[in-house]
């Protein structure tokens, strides 16, 4: 499954894998605003690896949780789905609107091999510092560069280079992003 190849999803070791997240994601989903603490000893326990100063906020829907790598100050608002079949790797300081879908798996074109109940996935890398807009949908494979931003409702078909604004469906460069020396003043 990891490795990108064909796999059924009702494998007994893939089931408890999933059994497992399911349960640490609902006591997360449950899980008290005022508690901070708390809520991120669940999000720890459920996912792979996450940085410091990471905010993500209930609901949130994986597969299986422990392929994901989220980096330090990285704020994920309400309704993510993160289906991590294969990894799903978001880097530091990235911020996500509400309802990002990061979508890892794949299924067959071919109707004899999807009614089989054969899948695959391919990972996703968010880079640093990207802005994904609310209700993104990025697809298996792709790679969005630093800096990145993408338009709210965009569907990210194919990877996006750093330093770039992209809208769309599918999402496509309307413009690259002038890196400042300093930051703006207030």
């Amino acid at each position: 499954m990891l490795a990108g190849e064909l796999y059924q999803a009702d494998d007994p070791e893939i089931q408890a894998d999933a059994a497992r997240s399911a349960k640490i994601s609902e006591r997360f989903n449950a899980s008290p605003s005022d508690d901070p603490e708390a809520r991120r000893t669940l999000l720890v326990e459920l996912l792979g690896s996450v940085g410091e100063d990471v905010d993500v906020r209930p609901p949130l829907r994986v597969d299986y949780g422990t392929y994901i790598t989220i980096g330090r100050g990285t704020f994920v608002n309400f309704g993510a789905v993160f289906l991590d079949v294969a990894p799903i790797t978001i880097g530091e300081d990235v911020q996500f609107g509400p309802h990002v879908q990061l979508l890892t798996p794949t299924h067959p074109v071919d109707p004899v091999a999807r009614r089989a109940k054969w899948e695959a996935a391919e990972p996703i890398t968010i880079g640093d510092n990207v802005w994904l807009g609310g209700g993104v949908i990025v697809c298996p494979g792709v790679t969005i560069g630093e800096n990145t931003v993408v338009g709210a409702g965009a569907v990210v078909t194919k990877d996006l280079p750093a330093n770039v604004v992209a809208v769309g469906n599918p999402a496509r460069v309307v413009r690259e992003i002038p890196l400042l020396e300093a930051p703006p003043a207030p």
